[in-house]
């Protein structure tokens, strides 16, 4: 990790807190950020092996290094309410060929409506094509967004929700369900015309992008310069480990942050309130990235959701609030 990415890694993780002039920030800040730049292949493999087994994750390796360095930095004002920074997979949904189905747009806004009562703002992943059969890469046949699914978008970019790219059509390339991914395998020109291409049709909208989450949480290594050229966040999920290492969260990488949301943050609502509730009785203030996929959240009626929504402060969650925070710590 350069010494830039570690200034701004931990001007990310104290924000808006300053510490006192003299602090030992070096000292400090050098251990959480330690494993923070890629590893090799190698090292990956072996780090996706020890999340499988438990020996690596969320709590242990990610919440005790960050809070402790915040405490070391901040002393007593480093407490404080976790940040939740909800990110929702995915709109249009990836089985929405069939508009009219139960994961079409009217169930997009059941869900959103529990979101809306209670005033949290979450970062939508959008995409402007819907394919056939998403998980069968022999299948090419894909529709543009119907009229519902637009006015959707648009009435949600109208009340100044935030958007991230979930890819052009979120079709697999692979059959191989640990292997499936619409960029992975892809020469650097032609995954950045599909990058390019998605973000000029959701603009047509009126939707901006500026976060990127791959479909499957999936893209090659070498793919993050090109989307960290592109993007202010880059995110990740449980299958980026293998392909992108684990990594404490969030972290500058190059000219982007890397975002990954771990388990237990990325599951059903329910599971998710339970360790934003732990973390809010420990006063851990950290960014904390949550993944919801609406979808799921249909089988138990939204009452995980609901849950969740008692449990977040709709300041702290709001995604400008943390582009703000990325912005500044660009300059640190």
């Amino acid at each position: 990790m350069t010494p830039d990415e570690q200034r701004r890694s931990a001007a990310l993780l104290l924000w808006p807190e300053r510490p006192a002039p003299g602090e030992p920030l070096a000292a400090a800040l050098a251990e959480p950020f330690a494993g923070a730049a890629l590893p090799s292949p190698p090292r990956r493999f072996l780090q996706a092996l020890a999340v499988k087994r438990g020996r690596l994750g969320w709590g242990a390796d990610v919440v005790e290094p960050l809070v402790a360095a915040r405490r070391a930095v901040l002393g007593e004002r480093a407490a404080g309410p976790p940040r939740p920074l909800i990110r929702v997979d995915e709109f249009p949904h990836a089985r929405a060929f069939d508009s009219r189905g139960r994961f079409g747009t009217e169930g997009f806004r059941r869900f959103h409506a529990v979101l809306a009562e209670a005033g949290v703002p979450y970062l939508l992943a959008a995409t402007p094509r819907v394919s056939r059969e998403y998980l069968d890469p022999e299948v090419a046949e894909w529709r543009p967004l119907d009229d519902a699914e637009a006015e959707q978008l648009r009435a949600l970019a109208g009340e100044g929700a935030v958007f991230a790219l979930h890819g052009l059509d979120h079709r697999t390339r692979r059959r191989s369900p640990r292997r499936r991914s619409e960029f992975c395998g892809l020469a650097a020109g032609v995954a950045a015309e599909r990058i390019d291409g998605a973000r000029r049709l959701l603009r047509e909208v009126g939707v901006e992008t500026p976060v990127f989450v791959a479909p499957f949480n999936r893209f090659d290594a070498a793919q993050y310069e090109l989307l960290a050229a592109r993007f202010e966040v880059v995110c990740g999920g449980p299958e980026s480990t293998r392909l992108l290492g684990f990594s404490p969260t969030p972290v500058w990488r190059g000219e982007a942050v890397y975002l990954p949301s771990y388990p237990p943050l990325y599951q059903r609502a329910g599971a998710v309130a339970a360790e934003l509730e732990r973390l809010g009785e420990r006063e851990a203030a950290l960014w904390a990235p949550i993944t919801l996929h609406w979808g799921w959240e249909l089988e138990d009626d939204f009452a995980g959701l609901r849950r969740l929504c008692r449990l977040v402060d709709p300041e702290a969650a709001d995604w400008r609030r943390f582009l703000a925070a990325v912005a500044a710590s660009r300059g640190a």
